[in-house]
């Protein structure tokens, strides 16, 4: 089985909310809230996976020193095992604006369980529960 890495990011703003994306029609998991995040291309490190996939799909800047790891899923799918770190980032610069999401929301950590998920993203919301 293939494996397959793909690093996520929890924005969280000043009042402790967490930015999740609600994947577009025309994608796999359609209409699904994730992390935002992507596939660590070949000879990327996961933070620089990050700080590219953050500014592509939100228009934000941030650094590998903000980003401090956390957690991580490890999730079997049909046809490929995904292993998923997920970061935390507190400071980044400009608005998150949806470029490659159908929306956007901010969220408290006890609230994301009321948002539908891909399966491997739920094993990342205790960890920011405790966290936040």
């Amino acid at each position: 089985m293939k494996l397959m890495l793909v690093v996520a990011c929890a924005l969280i703003d000043p009042d402790n909310r967490v930015l999740i994306a609600q994947r577009p029609q025309g994608k796999a998991m359609a209409g699904l809230w994730e992390f935002p995040g992507g596939k660590v291309e070949a000879g990327e490190t996961p933070e620089a996976c990050l700080i590219r996939e953050l500014d592509e799909e939100l228009g934000v800047t941030t650094w590998a020193s903000c980003l401090a790891p956390l957690t991580f899923a490890s999730h079997a799918y049909d046809d490929f095992h995904l292993l998923m770190p997920l970061y935390v980032c507190r400071k980044w610069e400009g608005p998150a604006i949806a470029h490659e999401h159908a929306a956007l929301k901010w969220v408290r950590a006890n609230r994301l369980r009321e948002f539908p998920m891909p399966e491997a993203d739920e094993p990342l919301i205790p960890a920011l529960m405790e966290l936040l």
